[in-house]
Formats: C-alpha cells, sequence, structure tokens
C-alpha cells in the first residue's frame, strides 16, 4: 500500500462538478494507492502512520491536532513507467480488490477519532489542493 501524503492548508474533491469531499481547515491530502498484493493487514498500519504522521507545522499530527485528512483513491500510484512510454498498471490491485482495502483504511482513521473526507471510488474526479510548504511525502506499508 502506498500514499502520497502533501500537507494542504486546503483542498477538495469534485465528480461532475459536485462536491463529494472536502477539508474544512488545513490538514493532510493522501492519495492512496492498493498494491494486487495488499490485503487488510496493510490497512490497519497504514491508517496509524497517515493519522501519526509528523508532518503538520511544528513536527505536529492530524492525532495531536485534530486535523482532517482527506482520501483519494489513486491507482496510478502503481503504475510502472521503467519501459516504454506508456504506464504499466499490472501492480495496481483491481478495483473489486482495492475499493473494500481503501475504505478499510478511511474505516481505520475513523475508528481512531480522525476526521476523514473522501473522493468517490472509481471516478473520474478533479481534486484541487493547496500544498502548504510545499511538503509531501511517500508513505509505504
Amino acid at each position: 500500500m502506498r500514499a502520497v501524503v502533501s500537507r494542504v492548508t486546503e483542498a477538495a474533491v469534485t465528480v461532475d462538478g459536485d462536491l463529494v469531499g472536502a477539508l474544512e481547515r488545513p490538514g493532510l491530502l493522501v492519495l492512496l494507492g492498493v498494491h494486487a498484493d495488499d490485503s487488510e493487514q496493510q490497512c490497519a498500519t497504514m491508517a496509524r502512520k497517515l493519522h501519526e504522521l509528523r508532518v503538520l507545522r511544528d513536527e505536529e499530527s492530524c492525532a495531536s491536532t485534530g486535523s482532517p485528512l482527506l482520501v483519494v483513491s489513486q491507482f496510478t500510484l502503481y503504475g510502472d513507467t521503467r519501459k516504454g512510454r506508456r504506464p504499466s498498471w499490472t501492480s495496481a490491485a483491481r478495483p473489486e480488490h482495492a475499493e473494500p482495502l481503501v475504505d478499510a483504511v478511511v474505516s481505520a482513521l475513523r475508528e481512531r477519532g480522525a476526521t476523514v473526507a473522501t473522493g468517490r471510488f472509481g471516478a473520474m474526479m478533479s481534486v484541487h489542493s493547496v500544498n502548504d510548504g510545499p511538503f509531501t511525502v511517500l508513505v509505504e506499508v
């Protein structure tokens, strides 16, 4: 499981012009990719890492500040571009495998007390964000 995590002052996701998820205050935008070999075992670990990641101002985390997270599924994080000019998606989990795992990460974050907004799995989404810093890290479990 892989996530690109950006510290943001604002972030929102729209689908067909409709707002489906947004942060009401500064927090983290999480683009979450699921590998074909991932299982539910990675979900709690990813949720813990995201919630406790000390990348907010003054080395704080969402857990310590109550800052929200916007989680957006992103299969393209497993695109392999080593050969040719067209990415290969063979490492990315199929939608029927990935969606329950993305949902499990979101559920685990909420069980930890995190405020979580989401995109819409499988939809063509427009993601708007204002990166704070800019500060972006890659998290893998």
